[in-house]
């Protein structure tokens, strides 16, 4: 086992398949910053290990995947501009390295799974959920907007209308939902999650890896075409960090009331 972020993140076992593991499970899997700047490094060290053929990943604990970005940082994080822009170009590096990491990753999610988790599930290559699995992107409910890259990743699974839906509202979306849009690809029992993932994973692993790796950075291209963030669209998102909605959403998530925005 190899440790990150002071065990935060956790790259469990080697070749063929490995496990990298949110590692907060006393809170949801929350999503530290520790955590988004040591992505980077844990897809290095498996790229780095030639026996590695398939990496899941998943949240400790059993009872979800992740619940976001840990937004009890957020007063630090978001305190001025130049912090703002350091921590979301971290977010934004951490998903990019699972994203391009050149093995196949497969999110293995169970319980709830929001906003900057459902970012780290999107930028894997498949979603594999258990029946109790639930999914929202919240970003309308703090007075925030989704990046441009993390907009991209979403409306490439689930198309624009129906990223339309899920941004504005917010709502929580049940697994058998997300399967129906294109969010997941695979709905099992909770109690056959592990087993039907694993036979997965160790079926790729037997594969031509050259192909796999191939049809992986092929398929990417192919969608990539429009990853770049016209300037217009990063200055929104930089915007909304800035803005009069932002700190009152954060606050009423801090107050646990409904937001008033103006």
């Amino acid at each position: 086992m190899r440790l990150f972020a002071d065990g935060q993140l956790r790259l469990i076992g080697t070749g063929p398949v490995a496990t990298l593991e949110l590692n907060q499970p006393d809170r949801h899997n929350a999503v530290s910053s520790a955590m988004w700047q040591a992505l980077p490094e844990a897809v290095g060290a498996i790229e780095a290990d030639a026996a590695i053929r398939v990496v899941l990943v998943r949240g400790a604990g059993g009872r979800a995947f992740s619940a976001g970005a840990d937004i009890s940082e957020f007063a630090t994080l978001y305190a001025d501009p130049e912090r703002t822009a350091a921590y979301n170009a971290a977010v934004r590096a951490g998903q990019a390295s699972l994203r391009h990491l050149e093995r196949p990753v497969i999110a293995v999610v169970d319980g709830v799974c929001v906003g900057g988790g459902c970012g780290i599930a999107l930028a894997c290559d498949l979603r594999f959920a258990s029946s109790a699995a639930r999914f929202a992107i919240t970003p309308a409910r703090l007075g925030l907007a989704y990046s441009y890259a993390d907009t991209a990743q979403l409306v490439e699974k689930v198309g624009p209308a129906r990223a339309k839906d899920i941004l504005f509202s917010g709502r929580m979306l049940a697994a058998e939902e997300a399967l129906a849009i294109g969010l997941i690809d695979r709905v099992v029992a909770p109690e056959e999650l592990e087993g039907v993932v694993r036979n997965y994973a160790e079926d790729l692993a037997l594969l031509s890896q050259t192909s796999i790796r191939a049809a992986k950075a092929i398929v990417n291209m192919l969608v990539d075409d429009g990853a770049t963030a016209p300037a217009e669209a990063a200055r929104l998102a930089d915007a909304a960090f800035a803005g009069a909605d932002f700190r009152e959403g954060f606050q009423a998530f801090m107050e646990k009331r409904k937001p008033r925005f103006q």
